[in-house]
């Protein structure tokens, strides 16, 4: 049975302290070899592995390099309601391990810790079984977000033939979205002409991208103790959308598919019969010119971004570049 939220956070904060006094022993061991992705890139695929880092315990997340291009940021979902897991379960003790752990992190330990050490005393730490305790960890450590996980089971255990995995056990599908959480794309090296403080009304405006894309992907995976999984995300750019930043222009928006050449993902607006043509001056302020590029997104169970698309499938991923623009109204004089 499930505790409300508050008890939740209270006695998770409670166990998080007690829990992290001896995690720190065992973070970062395992047979972990550092490659940290896929050892063979496709040739123009956003080249070798960048920014490295890890979550959790025993997580590593490994981005595919992109050209340096200007501004980079966090992939931000297309659809609002998308959030990545506040918490999960990944391995970490045998139950030798985990007898120690336990009788070390909570000695001394008031309630509600101690009944919990109790238990899991009088459980044997499952010492003489095959498998691995499993301990909840979180994608960040304010514990500010409710965990979908009872105070009542901190860790699980995981025998070899598991008859039925803990829905927020650690798989594939999780360190996909952990992957995309982490995703850095980068952003539109937008270049107007006229300059944005040059805008003229009635003059037409060209947009355009300044370079090429190329994909980008993201591996998230896990090598402990004989667990082995991974999860590669992969954007690719699909299209550049233009937001004048006023209803006063012709178009207010306008939409460019990306189109893949030698050098990558590319528009030029020179030809698509889109300029923005701002109707009115921006008198002593300006307006929020916008450009954001649109990347699909898809995630393959390896550190492979070729692999086939696993399902269920994630939102597209959106990147910005935002700019204040002038826009003034040239005189005429009569004579």
């Amino acid at each position: 049975m499930r505790t409300g939220v508050s008890a939740v956070r209270t006695a998770a904060v409670g166990l998080a302290l007690a829990l992290s006094t001896a995690s720190p022993a065992y973070a970062g061991d395992g047979n972990w070899d550092g490659s940290g992705g896929n050892s063979s890139k496709p040739t123009g695929s956003g080249g070798g592995d960048s920014a490295p880092g890890t979550i959790g315990a025993h997580i590593r997340i490994n981005q595919s390099k992109f050209p340096s291009i200007g501004a980079s940021t966090t992939a931000t979902s297309s659809n609002v309601d998308w959030k990545p897991p506040v918490c999960w379960y990944e391995p970490m003790y045998t139950p030798d391990e985990y007898e120690k752990f336990i009788k070390s992190a909570y000695n001394g330990a008031q309630e509600p810790a101690a009944d919990y050490a109790k238990k899991r005393d009088e459980e044997h730490y499952h010492k003489g079984d095959k498998g691995l305790w499993w301990q909840v960890k979180y994608r960040d450590d304010t514990y500010t977000q409710a965990c979908p996980v009872s105070t009542d089971n901190w860790e699980i255990w995981v025998p070899p033939a598991q008859p039925k995995k803990d829905p927020n056990q650690l798989t594939p599908e999780i360190l996909s979205q952990l992957a995309y959480n982490s995703t850095k794309l980068p952003t539109p090296p937008v270049v107007l002409s006229p300059n944005a403080d040059r805008l003229i009304v009635n003059l037409g405006t060209r947009v355009k991208l300044n370079s090429a894309f190329n994909r980008v992907w993201t591996t998230a995976s896990i090598d402990y103790k004989g667990v082995q999984m991974a999860a590669t995300t992969v954007a690719t750019p699909v299209s550049l959308k233009v937001d004048a930043g006023t209803s006063d222009a012709d178009p207010q928006t306008c939409t460019y598919n990306l189109v893949k050449g030698n050098g990558g993902y590319t528009v030029d607006s020179k030809d698509a019969g889109c300029n923005i043509t701002y109707r009115r001056s921006s008198g002593s302020g300006t307006y929020p010119f916008k450009a954001s590029i649109t990347w699909k997104v898809t995630w393959t169970d390896s550190r492979d971004p070729d692999g086939p698309a696993r399902q269920p499938g994630l939102p597209d991923g959106l990147s910005t570049f935002e700019k204040d623009v002038t826009v003034k109204e040239i005189q005429a004089v009569n004579r």
